[in-house]
């Protein structure tokens, strides 16, 4: 079999884990603008830091399973690991839609993050695989796009479909769908990109990373700046997954307008992935990942003062186009900065870090929001993601 790398070349298998990803962005989405309600009116939680929960756990294990996903990637396979991702996810929205406690939520959101961990993980590091050196950055924009227009989409259909209907268990159901065909797909026409590893591994000028674990993480200029900028990127997005729905109902919205408000953010951040992950190619990565970051710190700090409906929605704008910048720029620089061989695994270990932020920042927002108040909480995840950008803007070559 001859082995060329680039997406024109490879558009059908690239264009299919497109559509598997936007499944898996779905089942993220089915959850994003209601579970903190389901959480109040169904199981009559009041402590924020109780709702939180689910996002504890799962971005704990969406964490480990990063990290697994990324290590065993060249032993194990990254379509055997894809399809590992959708078996976790059968029993999902059955859960969702049936659970007579709180504790089944939040076993739902562990084999949602072991999913996320192994399915969203096996279609980036394969889309890399792909397309070679020179479309890393669209590769990535086209990924991310797919997946949290889907989160986007998925949350503005869930809440559309709970305002109508009920929470539940009709929300849940449109995530039966996402499994089944996620699952055959994923088990009929995708192909492993192993022989594309072999092949980008010959060609590459990238020195072995000396140790993957801690050179990613901190060591490595380049690698540490953007694992430390993923963290507090996913901890913003934690307390907005798990705030934004309660600041909104606490100010009189109905739950149409806090599906469309909170929808807005990852429809934006899913959308303009298209032209921000190809600018990574052609633009300074570092100044992409700065100007991302401090968008996101000011939209986030914007919150303090907001009242109205239209002031909510571009607030939400902001965060969306500044997370935007930064998400396909993250993995495109990881990318960059590791030799065939190490990215899989380097892709996992950024991936383990940025996806503790999810549980850091839920535990963070909801212990300031039990001990303090909302604003409290805000302000110091605004102000921790100003300081990020800082740090990538001293440390990061371009």
């Amino acid at each position: 079999m001859e082995v060329k790398l680039g997406l024109k070349e490879n558009w059908q298998q690239f264009s299919l884990l497109v559509l598997v990803n936007a499944f898996v962005g779905g089942m993220i989405g089915l959850e994003r603008s209601i579970l903190p309600r389901l959480a109040s009116e169904e199981f009559q939680m009041a402590s924020h830091t109780a709702i939180f929960s689910f996002i504890v756990v799962f971005g704990i294990v969406k964490a480990v399973t990063n990290y697994f996903a990324g290590h065993f990637a060249n032993a194990v396979g990254r379509r055997r690991l894809l399809i590992y991702g959708w078996l976790f996810a059968i029993p999902i929205p059955f859960l969702l839609m049936w659970a007579p406690s709180w504790n089944w939520i939040i076993l739902a959101n562990v084999l949602l993050g072991i999913n996320q961990g192994l399915a969203w993980s096996s279609t980036v590091t394969m889309k890399i695989d792909l397309v070679g050196d020179k479309q890393r950055g669209l590769a990535m924009g086209i990924n991310e796009f797919a997946g949290y227009l889907s989160v986007g989409l998925v949350a503005l259909l869930t809440a559309w479909i709970a305002n109508a209907y009920g929470i539940r268990p009709y929300p849940f159901y449109v995530g039966i769908v996402f499994v089944v065909l996620g699952l055959a797909l994923s088990s009929i026409w995708v192909k492993d990109t192993q022989l594309f590893v072999h092949k980008a591994a010959a060609e590459s000028s990238v020195p072995l990373l000396k140790n993957r674990f801690w050179d990613t993480s901190v060591l490595h200029r380049n690698l540490g700046a953007i694992t430390q900028a993923g963290l507090v990127n996913n901890l913003n997005d934690g307390m907005i997954w798990g705030l934004f729905p309660i600041l909104l109902a606490a100010k009189g919205f109905s739950l149409a307008d806090i599906g469309l408000i909170t929808a807005i953010y990852p429809l934006v951040w899913g959308l303009a992935q298209l032209g921000t992950g190809r600018l990574s190619d052609f633009i300074c990565q570092k100044d992409l990942l700065v100007i991302g970051m401090l968008l996101q710190g000011v939209a986030i700090l914007g919150l303090l003062w907001a009242e109205a409906f239209f002031v909510y929605a571009a607030l939400s704008f902001v965060l969306g186009l500044g997370t935007a910048v930064v998400y396909p720029t993250f993995l495109a620089s990881i990318a960059q900065n590791t030799h065939p061989t190490d990215r899989a695994a380097s892709l996992g270990i950024f991936r383990l870090w940025r996806d503790l932020g999810y549980a850091f920042g839920a535990i963070l927002t909801g212990i300031l929001a039990d001990y303090f108040e909302l604003n409290v909480s805000i302000i110091v995840i605004g102000c921790l993601t100003v300081a990020s950008a800082g740090v990538l803007k001293v440390r990061m070559t371009c």
